[in-house]
């Protein structure tokens, strides 16, 4: 009989965490749901480009364990295929972003009415690929044949230098531009295109900035850090 109770209680304690976990893993599916929803309404300001996505993931757990705390160890969000438009919003001339990923770790709850939190530290990469940039200096030449975008050796610190090569206005270009992260804005200059400088600025959460940029073979990754970073629907910069 006691072998019986036993067998009994090892059965329902399976049962109970089984579904424990499905509790949890939903809990925690609607709960990166909601956070992408609400990171896409601060976000989605600069548009949206053709199969972009946001979406947030939430290490750890129990998940239930973390939200009753009120602390979560890390939280990712990632964007891709958006785009930003110029700080002039200069026809043509939406940035296209491949991808964004931003890391979040220690984050606290702060506030559960006004949505609120900080994380400790964060840290992520912006990727600009060689195609999109392509595609952009194109259209800001205006005309002519197509410019195409490479990477160029030398990159230092927050400027990534690219090779570009083409026709502007019937007249061969080949040149090495640059790609500038400093704070929350990136500034193309290409030397002899005919619009030689534009200038873009990125949503990110408070105390987030660039800290590099450099060309790779698969695009211009752009780093970014941050420390004590607020998040919440007032505390975003612009």
């Amino acid at each position: 009989m006691r072998r019986r109770w036993v067998k009994v209680l090892v059965i329902t304690a399976a049962v109970l965490a089984v579904l424990f976990t499905a509790a949890d893993r939903i809990a925690v599916h609607y709960a990166e749901k909601e956070a992408a929803r609400l990171v896409e309404t601060r976000y989605g300001g600069s548009g949206s480009g053709t199969g972009g996505s946001m979406d947030v993931a939430i290490d750890g757990f129990p998940f239930l364990t973390q939200a009753v705390g009120g602390t979560f160890g890390h939280v990712s969000m990632s964007a891709n295929k958006y785009y930003l438009s110029t700080t002039a919003n200069r026809q043509n001339g939406n940035l296209d972003v491949d991808r964004l990923q931003l890391d979040l770790y220690d984050v606290t709850v702060t506030s559960l009415t006004a949505r609120s939190a900080e994380a400790n530290r964060a840290s992520g990469t912006l990727v600009l690929s060689y195609q999109d940039l392509s595609d952009l200096l194109t259209r800001l030449a205006g005309n002519g044949g197509r410019l195409q975008a490479s990477p160029a050796p030398g990159s230092d610190g927050h400027a990534a230098r690219i090779k570009v090569e083409g026709t502007v206005g019937g007249t061969a270009l080949n040149t090495t531009g640059t790609v500038l992260a400093q704070g929350d804005e990136l500034t193309l200059t290409v030397p002899g295109a005919e619009r030689a400088t534009a200038n873009w600025r990125v949503s990110l959460p408070e105390n987030v900035g660039f800290t590099e940029a450099r060309a790779t073979k698969d695009g211009v990754e752009i780093g970014l850090v941050g420390h004590l970073v607020p998040l919440g629907a007032s505390r975003f910069s612009r």
